[in-house]
């Protein structure tokens, strides 16, 4: 290959970036990922921002033009300086030096902000869930991580959300795939095994796999359980695969071997013996719970990095 492949993966705070991240580059092999993350560039730490009146998601709070350069260099395969950001006390450290891998995956905030930024990426992934359960995710987060208390994340997502509006939310625009994890109802109103449902909105942007053999499936309960149909996403015609929390293996075996039938790597992604943590998320317990939308999720954003592979060969 002349050049690392380049994944975005962009959303608001406590969107589930690091999350997916973690799963993708684990499919990947951790030897061949290079992970960086654009907070790193903010321009302020936590107590420079509480002085001056501003939130990380402005761009005035960022080095975006450092990030620009940065991911520039990194598409051509030379080494970085890169800055480091520390959530967990609010300030900098010392900078690392960077050499990328086979595969880089970018996470964070402003990813997409500049254009020069955006023609950085060979696959560009937008996270929006739902504002409430991004919500639950970021208390969670902020008070097990990072020391806080349920009523100051709840006033900074308040004041931040004028900046996530005006700033996070647009860059949606710039993306090849939407992911929207949801919460899964029964009948009775109930998320009874608290698993997430997705919707993956694919934009014509990047060739896609030929999902039209889910529309031809005429199974009622395959139906139920993994759906594709047309849509239109910022005034844009889409196609939306959408794939239920209840979904069983039987079920989604059909569409991992369309994500897996021409690429070979993915065939042994696939087998579960081999990658056990595919799909693996922790429950709200602590427990770890088999997710097969976010395992549908990961193959087929690493289908993509694999298609882009493909053509620097």
């Amino acid at each position: 290959m002349s050049r690392p492949i380049i994944l975005g993966i962009v959303g608001d705070s406590a969107a589930g970036k690091t999350t997916l991240t973690r799963g993708i580059a684990q499919i990947l092999g951790p030897e061949n990922v290079t992970v960086i993350c654009t907070d790193d560039y903010h321009r302020y730490d936590r107590k420079q921002r509480a002085e001056i009146g501003i939130t990380a998601l402005h761009p005035d709070c960022n080095h975006l033009d450092i990030m620009q350069q940065h991911l520039s260099l990194l598409r051509t395969g030379q080494p970085i300086l890169k800055p480091v950001y520390s959530h967990k006390t609010g300030t900098f450290e010392a900078p690392i030096y960077i050499k990328p891998g086979k595969y880089v995956i970018v996470e964070g905030l402003l990813g997409y902000s500049t254009r020069g930024a955006r023609d950085c990426y060979d696959v560009k992934v937008y996270l929006a869930p739902p504002e409430d359960l991004r919500s639950q995710w970021k208390v969670k987060r902020d008070t097990q991580k990072r020391g806080y208390t349920p009523e100051q994340v709840l006033q900074e997502l308040e004041r931040r959300e004028p900046d996530s509006e005006q700033f996070i939310r647009p860059q949606r625009q710039w993306s090849d795939i939407v992911v929207s994890f949801y919460p899964t109802y029964d009948n009775n109103g109930e998320n009874g095994n608290g698993h997430l449902s997705v919707r993956l909105v694919l934009r014509p942007t990047i060739p896609h796999p030929d999902f039209t053999e889910i529309v031809q499936m005429g199974n009622g309960n395959f139906q139920s359980a993994i759906r594709l149909g047309l849509d239109r996403d910022m005034g844009k015609p889409v196609d939306v695969l959408e794939i239920d929390g209840h979904a069983t293996q039987e079920q989604v075996n059909k569409l991992e071997q369309i994500l897996c039938w021409d690429m070979p790597y993915l065939k042994n992604v696939c087998d579960r013996e081999s990658n056990p943590e595919l799909g693996k998320v922790t429950g709200t317990t602590g427990e770890t719970l088999q997710s097969y939308p976010l395992a549908l999720t990961q193959l087929l954003i690493t289908y993509h990095m694999l298609k882009a592979t493909q053509g620097f060969q």
